[in-house]
């Protein structure tokens, strides 16, 4: 699981998803489902759960299930590993209803998933001496200004992983926010309203061993580049270019690795020819996001080009050819030095 993308998927929007779902799999993808929200609770419950799981299954997924105790009553088991292979779940996430002996005979069976946010660390220590397979995932915050802050969950972080857990997390989809409040289901309140894709790359800054998108379905620019980045390392940078500078969409360069905290230089960019050509324009100021270009004032420097991370003053030597568009200002500040990246046309 580690650094891949993983889904949300939910009985009560479950057709809306299934295309994209199929279109989207990858080997080694998780889902993510609950099997304890009762308002999707009706007579057809069951048998919908049953059909669901089956479907994942089929196209390849596997599936992370938030349990309950009420989850067992629901479904008639008596035990979580006889419901896990009732529906083909590879790890059950424990939410309430078991003590602390029952989750560990169950780990000795099945992989397990904790919530993050309430697993003690003296509970924590327990598992970790049995050296079992336990994951740890945050919750999801519906309501805005509830989602954590980076403080906190930096901290929790770190205590988790020092304890052997796989640490998951969530962020926001974009094209179908999730009922009833329908304003994203992030872990990070930061990340509320801003693009997946910056969301994405932003968690996986603190460590993060799989990151979900809360919300389930994702436009497919978003999964692009979020799969993109997955397989060649290279990190996307939507950027509205001036006309006469779109030819650099698509191109790739190198962040040098001396670049400053204030902005990322663009290793390859004055290997243009015709950089002592460029002539004074537009020397706006650079906010955060902007692209720039050095003019011939600034002589030998003259064509290189630079993403701006912290506002810098307005300078007659530098030009503005374009701006990354605010949901993804995030992405700026956990690009490495030394890392490759690919400007793209954002939709």
């Amino acid at each position: 699981m580690d650094n891949s993308i993983g889904y949300s998927v939910f009985l009560s929007t479950f057709e809306k998803q299934k295309e994209q779902l199929v279109s989207l799999y990858k080997e080694g993808n998780f889902v993510f489902t609950s099997f304890h929200i009762t308002e999707e609770y009706d007579n057809t419950y069951i048998q919908r759960a049953k059909d669901m799981c089956t479907f994942l299954n089929t196209c390849g997924y596997r599936i992370i299930a938030d349990v309950s105790s009420n989850t067992l009553k629901l479904f008639q088991t008596e035990s979580l590993l006889e419901l896990a292979k009732l529906l083909n779940i590879s790890i059950l996430r424990i939410d309430y209803g078991f003590t602390e002996d029952e989750i560990i005979k169950l780990a000795r069976e099945i992989p397990i998933c904790m919530n993050a946010s309430t697993v003690t660390s003296d509970f924590a220590d327990k598992l970790a001496s049995f050296s079992l397979d336990v994951y740890a995932m945050h919750n999801y915050y519906p309501r805005p200004e509830t989602g954590l802050d980076e403080e906190q969950f930096r901290i929790r972080n770190e205590m988790l992983l020092s304890k052997g857990f796989k640490v998951l997390a969530f962020i926001p989809g974009d094209a179908d926010k999730r009922g009833p409040i329908h304003e994203g289901l992030p872990t990070l309140e930061s990340h509320r309203y801003i693009a997946p894709y910056a969301a994405f790359i932003d968690l996986l800054s603190y460590g993060m061993d799989g990151v979900f998108i809360g919300d389930g379905i994702i436009s497919q620019f978003q999964a692009n580049m979020i799969s993109q980045y997955l397989d060649s390392n290279i990190y996307q940078i939507p950027v509205i270019f001036d006309k006469e500078y779109e030819y650099l969409y698509n191109k790739e360069f190198t962040i040098r690795t001396d670049s400053p905290r204030w902005l990322k230089r663009l290793q390859e960019s004055r290997e243009n020819g015709d950089s002592q050509n460029i002539l004074p324009k537009d020397c706006f100021e650079r906010i955060t996001g902007t692209i720039t270009i050095d003019n011939n004032l600034y002589q030998r420097y003259s064509g290189e080009i630079q993403m701006i991370v912290e506002n810098l003053p307005a300078d007659e030597r530098v030009n503005v050819i374009g701006q990354l568009p605010k949901e993804y200002h995030p992405i700026l500040k956990r690009i490495r030095n030394g890392s490759k990246i690919r400007f793209i046309k954002p939709i």
